[in-house]
């Protein structure tokens, strides 16, 4: 008992010790994260608020004004032009912040204003585009930036990185969850960065406290009517779920099939651009609208309320895809969500179920297949939908990431591990 007693009074100080050190580390470490996030969160926060209303100010202008349309071509020269220091134009620079997350490339601050005034100049002129992915590149070109400020090494930089994507894309789409996931779960399909878990949620916070603080409240929409669960609405939704992995699948295949064409064709990035903007031109006359201009959320509304034409979804591949293969800049997601709420609206009406549910579970399915990000579409349909039709949403978009194999809109992503065994492969998507 003595003997006990000794060696129990030598190890509680020693474990005391260990423990006070340990609790202090954790501590410090929590605090210097909050600190970068918080300013990570501001920077950003300011940053997508002000170009989120560019673009807002500029479709409304292009809206106003329809003869913008045909500045289109020589827009798009103004952006090659600005571009012309890089040596090798990439459709999505969305690859570049992928990469250096990787520690593969590096992201060069001046990367910031050129995706922030070339989308602002793509959305002015009637580019099919969206903002979001020009946010993610907006967020990690500046999160490097200041992860250089931080003087940090290359490892937390990574998680600066991915950070600055939280908030940017929190700033821009009012969806803070999804976004704070997001950049964790797009850069390798099968592992999530569970490190930037803390800087991505509170960046993710902060940057959408600000952008609402200005009047920018999000993407929110009302599903009309959600049917019960039963075993037949079941069914039809895992077979919705099927069929938006394939129309995913046909997204990511004629993006970067046409981007391949154009580059092979006209190997002139001047010429390419002026030939992918006369092209817009010609089709928004010939179906006499401008529907698939831009991003087109007023198109995704009324899917919502059950009313879209049937080859609305594939018009809308077709003008983004000649807009991004043409040299112009945005994004890709939110294109992804006028294609899902379309096509998922189109299917509803064919299978007997709720068009709104149909295509509420259409955009989410259809964005899991083409990031290949099944927790963050579901946290986006719950944040933008509400969690009445949680289980609808999660089927279909567990179908659609499981059958939409290893395609993917950005080549940079990394299939860790397959999706359909417990097997690592470590491959790029494919293009």
């Amino acid at each position: 008992m003595k003997l006990w007693k000794e060696k129990l009074a030598k190890e509680l100080p020693e474990a005391s010790a260990w423990v006070q050190h340990t609790i202090g580390n954790r501590l410090l470490l929590l605090a210097r994260w909050l600190l970068f996030s918080v300013i990570t969160g501001g920077c950003l926060g300011l940053t997508g608020t002000f170009f989120g209303k560019s673009v807002a100010y500029v479709t409304e202008l292009r809206t106003s004004h329809p003869w913008l349309l045909f500045g289109l071509p020589f827009g798009g020269l103004l952006i090659v032009w600005m571009y012309h220091w890089e040596t090798k134009q990439e459709r999505s620079s969305t690859n570049r912040v992928l990469d250096a997350i990787h520690a593969e490339k590096e992201i060069p601050i001046k990367t910031a204003p050129l995706i922030f005034a070339s989308t602002v100049l793509t959305h002015l002129f009637g580019g099919s585009a969206g903002r979001e992915g020009a946010a993610l590149q907006l967020g990690g070109s500046i999160g490097n930036f200041l992860g250089k400020c931080f003087r940090i090494d290359e490892n937390d930089k990574r998680v600066v990185i991915m950070c600055g994507m939280s908030a940017a894309f929190s700033a821009l789409f009012g969806t803070p969850m999804a976004a704070a996931v997001f950049s964790m779960e797009v850069v390798s399909v099968g592992i999530m960065h569970y490190a930037a878990l803390v800087p991505c949620v509170v960046s993710s916070y902060i940057a959408s406290a600000i952008a609402k603080s200005f009047g920018m409240e999000g993407e929110h929409f009302v599903i009309g009517q959600i049917p019960e669960l039963t075993l037949l609405n079941g069914g039809k939704i895992l077979l919705l779920g099927f069929l938006c992995a394939a129309v995913s699948i046909l997204f990511c295949v004629v993006l970067h099939k046409t981007e391949h064409i154009f580059h092979e064709k006209l190997r002139n990035p001047f010429l390419r651009t002026f030939a992918a903007g006369c092209l817009i031109i010609v089709l928004t006359l010939g179906f006499r609208t401008t529907d698939y201009l831009g991003s087109g959320m007023h198109i995704i509304e009324a899917a919502m309320e059950g009313n879209v034409i049937w080859a609305a979804f594939l018009l809308k591949i077709i003008f983004t895809a000649l807009t991004l293969a043409g040299g112009f800049k945005g994004g890709e997601i939110v294109p992804t969500f006028f294609v899902g709420a379309t096509f998922g609206c189109l299917a509803g009406k064919v299978l007997r179920i709720s068009p709104s549910l149909a295509a509420a579970c259409g955009m989410t399915s259809v964005f899991c297949g083409v990031t290949n990000s099944p927790i963050s579409s579901l946290l986006i349909g719950l944040e933008m939908f509400g969690f009445e039709g949680a289980p609808y949403l999660f089927l279909s978009l567990a179908v659609s990431y499981m059958q939409s194999g290893y395609y993917g809109l950005y080549h940079s992503q990394r299939i860790v591990y397959s999706k359909v065994k417990t097997e690592f492969i470590n491959q790029n998507t494919k293009e």
